[in-house]
């Protein structure tokens, strides 16, 4: 079976985005790009809330960020390659290839997925990791934890959930970053 993995970026206080939505305060550099690139070269299916979607997308839709470096081009061509599921009740159609538009969360749909995937999934977006944890389909939590405070906005992990967790294993990075793998307890 395969692991449904939660992965994002959160601020020292917990937060993946300011309270005006933005979430500039972590430029990822060569390092913690790589391991990120790295990270998610494994996963067959990324699983997007439409706004996370709508950033990533980028990577297919716009040649210059994968034009920057070998680095982003190593990225784009990692998560072109990748199955997308989005979740949106707004969104009319996706622009990406290899990409599937569902209007709801099925907690049941995604347990199968999990039965019958060939490799790891990711969650994405605070809000749709939220549901996943509550129906119990998260194995791991991956946070990039980044050295800033940002004083509020969007929690990286949901606030209406309790869930202990055991650490796998943490890396520190040059920049100050720190990646933790967490299994939550009961899995």
């Amino acid at each position: 079976m395969a692991k449904l993995i939660y992965v994002t970026n959160v601020s020292l206080d917990g937060y993946i985005e300011d309270a005006s939505g933005d979430f500039a305060w972590f430029p990822p550099d060569d390092e913690v790009f790589t391991f990120t690139t790295d990270l998610v070269r494994s996963v067959g299916t990324f699983l997007y809330g439409r706004r996370l979607y709508e950033r990533m997308a980028v990577w297919e839709t716009d040649p210059a960020q994968a034009a920057q470096s070998r680095l982003r081009a190593d990225f784009a061509s990692t998560w072109r390659a990748a199955n997308k599921v989005v979740y949106s009740t707004t969104l009319t159609a996706v622009s990406t290839a290899n990409t599937s538009l569902e209007r709801r969360f099925d907690p049941a749909v995604v347990h199968q997925l999990k039965a019958t995937a060939g490799s790891d999934i990711t969650v994405g977006g605070a809000n749709l990791a939220a549901q996943a944890m509550r129906a119990g389909l998260v194995d791991e939590c991956q946070l990039f934890v980044w050295p800033t405070a940002v004083g509020g906005g969007k929690p990286g992990l949901p606030t209406s959930v309790r869930t202990d967790f055991a650490l796998l294993d943490e890396r520190r990075f040059r920049n100050g970053v720190v990646h933790l793998r967490y299994r939550p307890l009961g899995h």
